[in-house]
């Protein structure tokens, strides 16, 4: 029997992943989107005349369980995924895409859909029903609603194009970062490397039947060697490599695959009458253009490169005042920030590390979020999981009502791409009497355990986990009546508000002293630990803040206006001139392994990390003024901001939480970029 065609019959229907083979996927999909066409024929063949609940209702909840089942299959590509998966994925994802089209490019239900619209204003709709009605509509438009037949079959075409070279993309870079590794058996070269790095390197050659030491891609490996490792050529080796992720003369290069998404994504939006991709998806961001977005990412750079030119020329100096080096390079970077951080404040990051147990850390996530939301994490083992290193969890809240399933995957493995996210196995809605509560996932690469010590985590290893708990709180904390309005589904450069905001209590003390014990001895973290922690994170911020706006400036150039892109190293070379300090490598590229945008929800809008900090900045100001732990502001954050998805416009909602608009000021300050006073 095929589980992904029948309801799951499981806790809290979960899905039944045990039960699941792969050569279910294929057959599942064709079923859910045959029953979904015959869901959404009855709307268009209806004969009573349309109205909100015989239309937009039964639409919103017509592909419910085909989208469970793409849930799961996306889901496992992305976090435990085999050539099978990659090869089932190709079909998968046209006939997805193909399904979508007809939806979209239904005549007769689009009629139906604008007939309402057109009466809206003489509807008594709610504020959650008139967004449900608005963002169907003009998703309609947006997908060629209006097209003629030939270019509708030509936007069926291009859509079908961008999901395969989108897979292409995402699999030429996992195999690449696979496929590299780095044998050191010459104990010199290895100096200043963590000894927890050095177990691990050393696990890794015996896995592969190999001599001294190996070191990967993935981020666990390749951080502490490009911090850490004394032996400058090593670090040079190893930046090149991941410099050429994808980027190589062999079947895994995506030039190729850049310049198609590029072109399609353009093709595609002028056929829809926008001048750009750009200006096609932001349409339905805060930052409302490409104007906008340009406008706030001039105005950072402004504010900024100053103070990131004056934190390079200190690097240099310092770099040739310890060991003579003359022409810094990228492969120095982080060594020599990590040497001047020890420096200026006595801290070490690695003698941060046996503070952060990750056991401790996620249980000091679970009780900031009880301090704040009144949530409680109850660890289960009854809940089927894809591999034995996810964990389970059942989320209540303080009447004791289930809130939410909460699955967590903390380490790298071959079958993982890179990164950390957040997901949604299930979305939170309303339906027939029910909340039915969402199935949420944080998906990382984190430091693994070995033989001797558990997971211990770096400092920025702690922020990622809150920053993705963030999000994960905006998907179990949802309380919508639509699936498509729920949680995370809001304006794109709006979503990084709940997870960037929940990284700010890594730096306070009460919330460290909750959790940050040695693993070893139980002692809370040194408050001394904790003032140095504060005083260096606006350390290099001119730095860090210039990188992010090089990605959001490289990405803007790609989708800001229509054009051919013939040789990408020319191109990235040319987008980021403002925003680099350091010489270029040759056979160097970001966009070959820069997923955010090519093979993720990003493109048009990187910019959204920079833009949902000032948002973080001015609301977590608010939490400073009264209390970090203030019980009213958290319940107008939780009331306001993460219960209510994308049910009304994000500044709507901020100013309802806020009480004002946002300003930039409280980012500049936190970030050092201009004075406190």
């Amino acid at each position: 029997m095929n589980v992904l065609t029948q309801p799951f019959e499981t806790k809290y229907q979960t899905a039944p992943f045990s039960k699941i083979n792969n050569q279910d996927f294929i057959p599942a999909l064709k079923f859910h989107i045959e029953a979904a066409k015959k869901s959404i024929a009855s709307i268009s063949q209806n004969t009573e005349a349309p109205n909100f609940e015989n239309t937009l209702e039964v639409l919103e909840f017509a592909t419910s369980d085909l989208e469970r089942v793409s849930s799961v299959f996306y889901n496992l590509y992305a976090a435990h995924c085999d050539s099978e998966i990659e090869a089932i994925a190709k079909e998968f994802s046209p006939l997805l895409t193909a399904f979508q089209n007809d939806i979209m490019l239904d005549e007769a239900l689009f009629f139906r859909v604008k007939s309402i619209y057109d009466d809206r204003n003489e509807l008594s709709l709610d504020a959650e029903s008139m967004t449900l009605l608005d963002k169907t509509y003009k998703s309609f438009i947006r997908n060629g609603a209006l097209l003629n037949e030939a270019d509708k079959a030509k936007l069926r075409s291009i859509d079908e194009s961008l999901s395969l070279h989108g897979l292409s993309f995402s699999q030429n870079a996992l195999a690449e970062v696979n496929a590299y590794f780095l044998q050191v058996s010459d104990e010199s070269r290895i100096k200043g490397i963590p000894q927890g790095a050095l177990d691990r390197a050393a696990q890794e050659a015996k896995n592969r039947d190999l001599k001294g030491w190996v070191f990967t891609l993935q981020m666990p490996s390749y951080i502490p060697v490009m911090t850490y490792a004394q032996d400058r050529a090593l670090r040079e080796e190893l930046n090149r490599a991941y410099g050429k992720i994808a980027n190589q003369d062999n079947e895994h290069n995506n030039h190729e695959n850049i310049k198609k998404i590029v072109a399609l994504r353009h093709e595609r939006a002028k056929l829809l009458g926008y001048e750009s991709h750009a200006a096609y998806v932001l349409e339905e961001r805060m930052a409302k253009s490409t104007q906008g977005v340009m406008r706030f990412l001039e105005d950072l750079l402004e504010k900024s490169k100053p103070a990131a030119e004056r934190e390079i020329n200190e690097i240099k100096a310092f770099a040739k005042e310890k060991e003579g080096i003359e022409d810094l390079m990228q492969w120095d970077s982080s060594y020599f920030n990590e040497l001047m951080k020890q420096s200026l404040f006595d801290l070490d990051s690695e003698a941060l590390r046996p503070y952060f147990k990750l056991d401790n850390v996620l249980q000091g996530a679970f009780e900031i979020a009880n301090r704040l939301f009144g949530l409680s994490f109850r660890k289960v083992t009854d809940i089927d999981v894809y591999h034995p290193e996810v964990d389970t969890y059942e989320v209540y809240d303080e009447q004791n009502e289930f809130k939410a399933i909460f699955y967590t995957d903390f380490f790298p493995r071959a079958s993982k791409k890179s990164g950390a996210w957040m997901t949604s196995f299930k979305d939170q809605y309303h339906y027939q009497g029910e909340n039915s509560r969402p199935h949420i996932a944080i998906v990382c690469n984190f430091t693994p355990p070995n033989e001797d010590k558990p997971s211990l985590l770096t400092f920025d290893e702690v922020s990622t986990l809150f920053h993705e708990f963030g999000h994960a709180l905006h998907g179990m904390l949802a309380d919508t009546k639509y699936p498509s309005l729920s949680g995370t589904h809001v304006f794109w450069d709006f979503v990084e508000l709940p997870s960037q905001i929940m990284e700010n209590w890594c730096e306070q003390s009460e919330a460290l002293q909750l959790f940050a014990k040695h693993y070893e001895t139980g002692e809370i973290i040194p408050q001394e630990f904790i003032e140095k922690i504060k005083k260096s994170s606006q350390f290099m911020q001119g730095l860090a803040t210039l990188r992010q706006l090089s990605l959001g400036f490289l990405d803007m150039a790609y989708h800001g206006q229509e054009q051919m892109v013939h040789d990408i190293k020319a191109f990235e070379t040319e987008a980021t001139t403002r925003t680099r300090l350091l010489p270029i490598i040759p056979e160097s590229l970001i966009s070959t392994n820069f997923s955010h945008i090519f093979a993720g929800g990003y493109s048009s809008g990187y910019y959204s990390y920079k833009w949902a900090e000032v948002l973080d900045a001015d609301a977590f100001e608010y939490f400073l003024e009264s209390g970090i732990f203030n019980k009213n502001i958290a319940q107008k954050f939780k009331d306001h901001i993460l219960s209510q998805g994308g049910t009304r416009h994000p500044m709507e909602l901020y100013k309802a939480f806020r009480g004002q608009e946002p300003k930039v000021d409280a980012l500049l300050k936190r970030s050092g970029l201009v004075s406190a006073s």
